[in-house]
């Protein structure tokens, strides 16, 4: 038995989206520019599923730019607003759990001369509104905070740091890779101006995304070529991937509130399991709002690139993190910011669950879990055994 729970790192692509991609595969291989009939053919799937991605984020279609997926997304967002911004001084605010598609892209703007300020998050890994209000100054252009954390799980107070960004004249951009299709996703309700998705995150195919620019943001190209995606995305358009991308939100719409609610008891059991079964775990975030199908939990005594070997001989795929930071060196970033030191860190795994686990399968995990937790802290040097 092989059983995946790395879901927070890809999903599989269902049959229906594979299904949906084969039809433009073979039938409408036009290039979405031509003006041919071929080309026109291709040019109303790719405008049909921008129709139908537009809709499952409240949007319209004009303001949804496909691309290669959340990182050029939010790439696209932040260097497309922030360095075309005129001011002497610019300033930009986010968060110190941001995923490294944000962070990296931070750093590179404080390269180019531009000021960052990275808030902190509490023990549960959320950011306080207030000191977001705190950090802003007249010359702050961008407020960047992600919706859902990809290792924990915890859900951003989005809707109330987008109406501080409004009061305070500031463009807010937020990472929505790990929350679509998690949580309820609508940038009207939210009040972002920038929203990033990503297709193989919610069962889509990998290599496509979007991002959502709220009509009068002046977002700027970071590439150059020709006049794609309305001058801010040039290159060939990627017809089957972006009716893949449709195709994986109709699917995730369809039983939205029944998968969600299957999830976070399939997680609640999970976690109950295991603080039941072992001793001095806990949970990391636990009580802050999370998205149904991520648990983070850290085991003491242990190393967890062990226990992820152990568990993936066992049959079980998990994570110690996320997958963009796999072979990292240092521990995870997130995990030190909500106060936890080097050790416990890394003895934290993730396990995030998805449409095709069982009640079984997560019965079997706990087992798994327990049985090998028990026999590397019986392996530990003595002052680290628990």
């Amino acid at each position: 038995m092989r059983v995946y729970l790395d879901h927070n790192a890809t999903t599989p692509v269902l049959p229906a989206v594979l299904e949906a991609m084969t039809t433009v595969f073979r039938d409408d291989f036009g290039n979405a520019s031509s003006v041919h009939a071929f080309g026109q053919a291709a040019k109303r799937r790719l405008e049909e599923a921008r129709r139908q991605v537009a809709h499952a984020l409240g949007a319209q279609p004009n303001e949804i730019v496909f691309t290669s997926g959340g990182t050029e997304a939010d790439n696209l967002a932040i260097l497309g607003l922030v360095r075309y911004d005129t001011r002497p001084v610019k300033h930009v605010i986010t968060s110190a759990i941001e995923h490294p598609a944000v962070l990296e892209t931070c750093a590179q703007l404080e390269r180019e001369g531009v000021e960052v300020t990275r808030v902190p998050v509490n023990s549960q890994g959320l950011v306080d509104p207030d000191d977001v209000r705190r950090a802003l100054r007249r010359e702050t252009v961008l407020i960047t905070i992600m919706h859902a954390n990809n290792e924990l799980g915890t859900i951003q107070p989005i809707a109330e740091i987008a109406r501080l960004a409004r009061e305070a004249g500031v463009w807010m951009h937020s990472d929505g890779v790990q929350a679509l299709g998690k949580t309820p996703v609508d940038v009207n309700e939210l009040g972002v101006d920038l929203y990033s998705i990503s297709a193989h995150k919610i069962y889509g195919p990998k290599g496509v995304g979007a991002l959502f620019v709220r009509q009068g943001v002046p977002l700027g190209r970071i590439q150059f070529g020709g006049h794609h995606e309305r001058d801010r995305r040039p290159g060939t358009e990627n017809v089957p991937g972006a009716v893949g991308l449709a195709a994986a939100i109709s699917l995730m719409q369809s039983d939205f509130e029944q998968e969600t609610a299957r999830l976070a008891s399939l997680r609640d059991r999970l976690e109950h399991g295991i603080l039941e079964r072992i001793p001095n775990v806990s949970v990391n975030g636990r009580g802050a709002p999370r998205v149904p199908n991520t648990s983070n939990i850290c085991f003491r005594g242990v190393d967890g690139e062990a226990l992820l070997i152990a568990l993936d001989l066992a049959g079980f795929a998990v994570s110690s993190g996320s997958a963009c930071s796999s072979g990292a060196s240092e521990p995870s970033h997130v995990l030190t910011a909500i106060g936890l030191d080097r050790k416990d860190a890394r003895a934290s795994l993730r396990f995030s669950l998805g449409r095709l686990n069982t009640e079984d399968q997560i019965e079997a995990l706990i087992e798994a879990v327990a049985e090998a937790v028990a026999r590397l802290r019986a392996l530990a040097p003595v002052g680290d055994r628990v």
